[in-house]
């Protein structure tokens, strides 16, 4: 568990600044494909070589974006969408997860063992699986 401290008693304390700084490199990512003109229900791709995105803008206020990313991965029975519901804060410059498949709201920090079965620091590794979602390549191209 290398981004937790597990004090005396046992309990999980999460890493702040290594959460921080995950979301932050999201954050970078996202930000070199983001819309110009934002505009609530814009939908677009992206593709690179390893796959493509295709994202939808939810939500546009002044300081923050709410966008839904999803990574198509052909039509295969076993396999699901990986589908993510992401909020970018522009005045902090941060990009954080905050639904994920199934799970309709993250909490910082879950108790282990737990009847979902969510790992303690189910919030770092959710945001962990956006950062690897959104490595399709090291030069995305923009597709309306």
């Amino acid at each position: 568990m290398s981004n937790a401290v597990l004090n005396s008693r046992n309990r999980y304390q999460p890493n702040v600044s290594q959460f921080l700084a995950l979301c932050g490199r999201n954050y970078m990512h996202i930000q070199r494909w983001l819309t110009l003109e934002p505009s609530e229900g814009k939908q677009w791709r992206v593709t690179g070589e390893f796959g493509q995105l295709d994202v939808c803008l939810l939500e546009n206020t002044k300081y923050t974006q709410l966008v839904q990313i999803s990574r198509c991965v052909g039509n295969h029975e076993l396999v699901t969408t990986p589908k993510v519901s992401v909020r970018i804060y522009h005045d902090a410059k941060l990009a954080e997860v905050l639904t994920s498949q199934q799970i309709y709201q993250l909490r910082p920090v879950y108790d282990y063992p737990n009847i979902h079965m969510h790992h303690r620091d189910e919030k770092y590794q959710v945001n962990a699986f956006l950062e690897e979602l959104l490595r399709i390549d090291n030069l995305t191209k923009f597709i309306s």
